[in-house]
């Protein structure tokens, strides 16, 4: 079973996006777990629902 490419982990008062493939984080930090963000970053990584997924969690932030 091949490991999944990107990954959440916790940090300090969130989390971050940990790119396994190159080793760096992805992103930028997130108050809430960005679960529906990793599936599509994990599965077909379609471009417009990933923008839309982006503009949802940075704007849980505000």
């Amino acid at each position: 079973m091949s490991r999944c490419r990107y990954v959440a982990r916790g940090v300090p008062r969130g989390y971050r996006i940990w790119d396994n493939r190159r080793k760096r984080w992805w992103g930028e930090h997130y108050e809430v777990c960005p679960d529906e963000l990793l599936a599509e970053l994990n599965g077909p990584g379609d471009q417009a629902r990933l923008a839309a997924l982006l503009k949802r969690y940075r704007a849980t932030k505000r």
